[in-house]
């Protein structure tokens, strides 16, 4: 019989209604700390100690994200698969739901504003060229659900030549990449009918001198390259037929 060697670890979890807020892995890179300081920071700290602090619903609307293609408390189970000897309550949806308005969107905006930034080093793959670090921009589009308060906002798609929506309402988003690592530096979005280089003109601060930005049809009129070029970094643009130049 071969000889075998059992490695164990032990993981710290916050106490009580806390405890859940940890999600493995994830909070080496997302702290304790740093949630408490966007929370304490935007003022969406929780007013009494609840089933779902904060910094919990913080946790839980990340694993929302990695966890795309699951319900609320199928994640809520992956939040917590590790803390059975806790007997922790389980949420139902519209406790976790209200949750997540209570908290809002200014938490996350805050963190991703913290963490956003290159992640390559000098000896990532696809990252330089030249001694450039090669970023892009480029957007896409998501559906929205279809209740009256978004669809108020965001459009639906139209058939040419015809008044008649269709689909879901659609969010445009428009992120600034880094190639080689796919780390996000910045994102602007908003209602689909307003322009790819609109928000692309709102990241443009995140640009820095040693840049290699690279861009897709649509971003090769004259105005927007002219603004892309005053940030001093050198940039790589297809062109179409019908550029304006």
């Amino acid at each position: 019989m071969q000889e075998q060697s059992v490695i164990t670890r032990e993981i710290a979890v916050a106490k009580g209604a806390f405890a859940p807020g940890h999600l493995g892995e994830l909070a080496q890179v997302v702290d304790f700390a740093l949630v408490d300081a966007v929370l304490e920071e935007t003022g969406t700290v929780q007013k009494r100690v609840r089933l779902l602090p904060s910094r919990v619903v913080v946790y839980f609307v990340l694993a929302l994200a990695l966890f795309e293609r699951c319900g609320c408390r199928a994640v809520w189970s992956k939040l917590v698969a590790s803390l059975d000897a806790l007997a922790l309550v389980r949420p139902c949806t519209s406790a976790l739901c209200r949750a997540r308005r209570r908290v809002g969107a200014a938490p996350f905006q805050a963190l991703f504003e913290t963490l956003a930034g290159p992640a390559a080093g000098p000896r990532t793959p696809g990252a330089f060229w030249q001694g450039l670090r090669t970023v892009a921009i480029d957007g896409t589009s998501l559906h929205l659900p279809d209740s009256e308060p978004i669809a108020a906002r965001h459009a639906k798609r139209k058939r040419k030549s015809e008044d008649v929506e269709f689909g879901y309402p659609l969010l445009r988003l428009l992120v600034l990449i880094e190639c080689g690592t796919r780390a996000v530096l910045a994102a602007a979005f908003g209602p689909e009918t307003t322009g790819e280089t609109t928000y692309a003109e709102r990241m443009l601060d995140r640009l820095t001198s040693g840049m290699l930005v690279l861009l897709d049809t649509g971003f090769d009129g004259y105005p927007f390259l002219l603004q892309l070029r005053s940030t001093a970094v050198e940039f790589l643009c297809r062109s179409g037929p019908g550029a304006s130049r």
